[in-house]
């Protein structure tokens, strides 16, 4: 009985991987408007923005944001950041409880998974805020 639990276990992120990836317009029809929170591993990954135009804000800290886009290529959504040109991409799913994305860096089993969603916005200060 433990090996087929296991089993199954084990099965849970190749599930994901069976159904078919969003395409550019189901994600931006889903996204945008959003802030979702995702997780990996059971610990929060980070915090994104989704806002219109396909520009985003990303966190992993609190009141720190790097700002972006994304844009589709093939199956995947790309996105790349004002401080880091070099492209991230992902392939997202849609899920009964809310998006799942694995990067193409990653082997499965490693997978995002939305934890939160809200309309409100990132905390973001503006830019060269200080003393």
């Amino acid at each position: 009985m433990r090996t087929l639990i296991a089993c199954l276990l084990a099965w849970l992120p190749l599930a994901a991987l069976a159904e078919t990836p969003m395409t550019a317009d189901e994600f931006d029809t889903y996204v945008t408007g959003k802030t979702l929170t995702y997780s990996q591993f059971g610990q929060v990954f980070g915090t994104e923005e989704y806002l219109p135009g396909r520009k985003v804000r990303w966190s992993v800290a609190e009141n720190t944001c790097d700002y972006g886009v994304w844009y589709p290529q093939g199956e995947n959504i790309c996105f790349v950041y004002e401080y880091d040109p070099t492209p991230h991409c992902w392939t997202f799913w849609q899920g009964g409880t809310g998006l799942t994305a694995l990067s193409v860096e990653m082997a499965p089993g490693a997978e995002l998974s939305e934890v939160n969603q809200t309309d409100s916005p990132l905390a973001c200060p503006g830019p060269d805020v200080g003393a």
